[in-house]
């Protein structure tokens, strides 16, 4: 059974999907980063970046958006990755023109207005990434406003399918200077329907360009579709059974959108009535849980490592408790198993913690090379149900396999944890013998070289209670062998490693 459960709350709106029962993809949106990736705004230059060929431009969010000129200029290839197309009808050529010979500041000039369409979303800090290479997708089509190429999905692999689409679009009546990609889902739709759609897509277009005419500020012209509309168009196109709703207005919102393609597929809405919470009666609470920690257990007690880096995301594959059995022969077989279930898990991980750039994933070692194929194809399998585009490489001798996936918005850990006040996000503190020594220093310091006789020391009360086994009369010594006094305090306000000196004739704390 394949369902999708949508928890609506104030600030957050989250979608999980599950196919028998569990947890295979999630999306968390909220309130106050919702996903702007689609829409298209009437932008003004800012600031133009000559050394890089970029350009920043308001967009009125709330970071400026960044376009390289790569994303100005035509750029066919970059339509055939989004798309997972080959442009194989119609167009000029497809060449995109050499970047060595075009200039920024000949296509932008500063306070100049733009109209341009958000590809990746902001992250971070990072504001959105943006192309003037428009394109407005349907459920069965992808308009082109400005290039001319006709092309169908790669994914559609029957020749006789690809043909009566590509024949349905060349005799399509639009502009010349405009372009149509069929997708995935229209090898389904009739001909009245991609009429349609195709209709609806030049009048949407039409209404962008007279808007961006009319105002006069940075606005957003269009928006793609909400995701309450993305979800109920997965269920349709997808064939899940059923989608459950525990908010009774969405509920009532997505019943009468369906009625518009309840025709196509019979697909059951359902509103919740449980007074338990429906993602813990699903389990899904539990495993969000999970892909926030590091490790994640196997079926078979092997584990996985998920850790971070600036650079890269790594995944190591451990046996841990795993039983294997003692003949040789077996042994290989069993460290294939691990891996094959660490493969299939590393797919559904990537997706539910929403993993982008590049990612290494270390597989236990195995001795032959058609174990390696095994593993890595398994693994190539489990990807391809991933909506993010992948590209996996080969696996190494020492059982690494490199691969990419698209960052298209925030991974699970950012939208839902932030770096910890006390290790700034590095997962780790000082031990209290290494602060202890600190304290040693800088109490010699202050009495020898600042001349301060009177000290208390002020720290936090567990790093008080390290002391109290033997440091703080060796610390009382220190400073009688000195002429100084030494007392002590706490403050359970204070980081655990900090520490400070206050001055037993003033009050005042002392600079280190």
């Amino acid at each position: 059974m394949k369902e999708i459960l949508i928890n609506i709350e104030s600030k957050e709106t989250r979608c999980a999907f599950l196919k028998e029962g569990t947890l295979h993809d999630l999306i968390i949106e909220r309130k106050k980063t919702r996903q702007i990736t689609g829409n298209i705004y009437r932008g003004r230059v800012t600031n133009i970046l000559n050394n890089i060929q970029s350009a920043f431009i308001d967009i009125n969010e709330a970071e400026n958006g960044f376009i390289h000129i790569s994303d100005i200029l035509e750029n066919t290839q970059k339509f055939q990755e989004m798309f997972e197309m080959e442009f194989d009808i119609g167009g000029k050529g497809g060449k995109t023109r050499k970047k060595d010979e075009a200039d920024i500041t000949k296509l932008l000039k500063t306070d100049q207005t733009v109209l341009v369409q958000v590809v990746k979303e902001p992250i971070g800090s990072k504001g959105a990434r943006l192309t003037s290479n428009l394109s407005i997708a349907g459920r069965y089509l992808v308009l082109l406003p400005n290039t001319s190429h006709r092309g169908v999905s790669r994914k559609i692999e029957d020749p006789a399918a690809r043909d009566r689409l590509k024949k349905l679009i060349r005799a399509f009546e639009m502009p010349t200077d405009m372009g149509l990609i069929c997708r995935t889902s229209s090898v389904n739709a009739t001909q009245e329907m991609l009429v349609d759609e195709a209709n609806d897509l030049l009048k949407s277009w039409q209404q962008i360009v007279e808007d961006f005419h009319k105002t006069k500020k940075q606005i957003c012209l269009y928006e793609e579709s909400d995701l309450m509309k993305r979800c109920l168009m997965t269920a349709v196109d997808k064939k899940y059974d059923r989608i459950l709703i525990d908010d009774y207005h969405t509920y009532g919102v997505l019943k009468k959108m369906y009625e518009k393609y309840s025709g196509e597929y019979s697909l059951k809405i359902e509103f919740f009535r449980d007074k338990a919470p429906m993602f813990e009666r699903f389990s899904v609470e539990r495993e969000i849980e999970k892909s926030l920690r590091r490790k994640v257990w196997l079926p078979s007690g092997g584990y996985l490592f998920f850790d971070r880096t600036e650079a890269m995301h790594t995944i190591d594959v451990n046996s841990g408790r795993s039983s294997q059995q003692t003949e040789v022969s077996d042994v290989e077989e069993a460290l294939v198993r691990i891996n094959m279930e660490a493969a299939a898990e590393i797919a559904r991980q990537l997706r539910l913690r929403n993993v982008g750039g590049l990612v290494i994933c270390d597989f236990i070692d195995m001795r032959m090379r058609k174990n390696q194929r095994r593993v890595l194809d398994h693994l190539k399998d489990a990807m391809k149900e991933d909506s993010a585009k992948c590209t996996i490489l080969g696996m190494s001798e020492f059982g690494l396999i490199e691969m990419t996936r698209q960052r298209n918005r925030e991974s699970l850990s950012q939208t839902m944890n932030t770096a910890c006040p006390y290790c700034s996000g590095s997962g780790q503190v000082r031990t209290y013998e290494s602060t202890s020594i600190e304290i040693e220093r800088a109490l010699k310091k202050l009495i020898n070289q600042k001349q301060q006789f009177g000290l208390k020391l002020i720290c936090h009360p567990s790093l008080d209670n390290f002391l109290k086994v033997g440091d703080k009369n060796f610390l009382i010594k220190l400073a009688e062998d000195l002429n100084a006094q030494l007392d002590f305090d706490t403050h359970d306000s204070l980081h655990l490693n900090e520490f400070q000196f206050h001055s037993t004739i003033n009050g005042q704390k002392l600079e280190i």
